[in-house]
């Protein structure tokens, strides 16, 4: 289950009035989307990718010094989580931010106000 469909069937994340920041089931399903992102690799791609419109597998693999096999298991997680798109041209697969993934992730984490 892509990343967005998992977060957004928890928000809002807060209850009216603000008395519970993160209910137990929203929690888990956030954690599982930043428990993705705790891998310094998946962390660096992520950024790679949001710092320019798209980017192709073969651009990021020199980036982090590590294997294509090892830097496309790393983007089919992304991708599955929902924080990336990806698009196969020839023989290449390109991605892009799902910038949504993000803003869900933040507002789990911002006060009610």
């Amino acid at each position: 289950m892509k990343l967005i469909q998992t977060v957004e069937a928890c928000c809002p994340v807060v209850r009216e009035g603000g008395s519970t920041p993160l209910e137990a089931p929203a929690a888990e399903q956030v954690a599982s989307a930043f428990k993705v992102l705790a891998d310094p690799a998946r962390l660096r791609l992520l950024a790679m990718i949001a710092s320019t419109d798209e980017a192709c597998v073969c651009d990021l693999t020199d980036g982090v010094g590590l294997s294509q096999p090892t830097v496309s298991h790393h983007l089919k997680v992304l991708n599955d989580a929902g924080f990336v798109t990806r698009e196969k041209r020839g023989t290449w697969a390109y991605y892009r931010l799902v910038p949504e993934a993000l803003s869900i992730l933040r507002a789990a984490l911002t006060p009610a106000g």
